[in-house]
């Protein structure tokens, strides 16, 4: 059951970039050119969004947080940034 939830959300937010034009060539390459934060914005706008329902649900005694194990900042880092690269290289 969680996986479908996981599907209908990820495709409700899928469905809600697109319709943002979101995901148009221009847009995508504009972000990096830093000339349209419109993508920037729409992402940190989900991200506070899900914060504040997560907490809520917290404080309701809905869900429990998982333990976080410890991470390997220099691998993210490589990581993040070779994705990043990556995805400035090819304008999406």
């Amino acid at each position: 059951m969680n996986y479908v939830i996981a599907l209908i959300l990820g495709a409700g937010f899928g469905f809600a970039l697109n319709k943002a034009g979101l995901t148009k060539y221009n847009k995508i390459v504009n972000q990096f050119r830093f000339t349209d934060m419109a993508v920037l914005k729409f992402m940190m706008t989900a991200l506070v969004v899900a914060m504040i329902g997560l907490y809520g649900l917290r404080g309701l005694g809905l869900i429990t947080f998982p333990a976080v194990p410890a991470t390997y900042i220099v691998g993210n880092l490589v990581g993040g940034l070779i994705f990043g690269v990556g995805m400035a290289l090819t304008g999406y």
